[in-house]
């Protein structure tokens, strides 16, 4: 019998998460149906609700409900509460569950560019993105961990939330970086953050949580033009929804191939 999953955010039309998940299904036989959930503000708790009022089995949350979902849940993993947000929910034992699996998701596609341990790390954005892949990241041993957010009451916020890091204003970015993670949505929109010259003379790797398809976001061709190494986040979408997959079949899927076929698939 089918098992019921779904996506919920806005937007959400160019999600990619029910094809990843089909591919990860037919890898081993699991039969599924994964769906597109519009939501607004208003709405969000209601359709979370009658989601799973209507027997679906998981759902994975993305902008700008992560910290949301995490309010509505009864049990969260420690990697949650950790976040503050959660990106995967599901039920058990009539009580709705939240997990976030952001954070192993960019660790395990950042590895195949470069290690974080030592390294000095811009995030840019303080929201939801950039709460679920924090300790993750300190878990890895970095010098330095700086958080730059363009309204600076959300960054005193956010330091609040996690000491172990340095919060600042957009305009208070300083020094030189070996990695530099746009975790704000100006990509979603075609726009980038223009960072100070000393910021990129180092030639930070640079990678966008944003992605597309095909062709390359705004933040990843804005590093490359200063002849940066850059990547989007196609790869940690695959990964993060691999996690979901096994928290919710206790099966992990293997994900290089099925981000082979996303990169170049044109009939998606």
């Amino acid at each position: 019998m089918s098992q019921r999953f779904a996506v919920i955010g806005n937007p959400i039309a160019h999600s990619l998460s029910p094809v990843i998940h089909q591919c990860f299904a037919k890898q081993v036989n699991i039969q599924l149906t994964y769906e597109k959930i519009k939501a607004d503000d208003p709405s969000f708790e209601r359709l979370v609700a009658d989601f799973f009022a209507q027997e679906g089995k998981g759902l994975n949350v993305t902008l700008p409900f992560k910290q949301r979902a995490f309010e509505m849940a009864l049990q969260r993993s420690l990697r949650c509460k950790q976040a503050g947000a959660a990106n995967t929910l599901w039920m058990e034992a009539n009580q709705l569950h939240a997990d976030n699996s952001d954070g192993i998701g960019l660790i395990r596609d950042l590895n195949h560019y470069i290690s974080v341990e030592g390294k000095r790390i811009l995030i840019l954005g303080a929201g939801g993105a950039a709460r679920g892949i924090v300790h993750p990241l300190l878990e890895n041993s970095p010098k330095e961990l700086i958080v730059a957010n363009r309204s600076l009451a959300k960054a005193e916020e956010f330091q609040r939330a996690f000491p172990q890091t340095k919060c600042v204003g957009f305009n208070e970015i300083k020094g030189h970086f070996d990695l530099v993670i746009n975790a704000t949505s100006a990509s979603l929109a075609g726009e980038f953050i223009a960072l100070p010259d000393q910021c990129m003379s180092a030639k930070p790797f640079c990678y966008d949580l944003s992605y597309k398809q095909h062709g390359t976001t705004a933040f990843v061709e804005y590093a490359r033009a200063l002849n940066c190494d850059a990547a989007d986040g196609l790869g940690m979408l695959v990964e993060q929804a691999a996690e979901a997959f096994f928290i919710w079949h206790k099966v992990m899927p293997e994900t290089q191939e099925v981000l082979m076929f996303l990169r170049t698939s044109t009939q998606l």
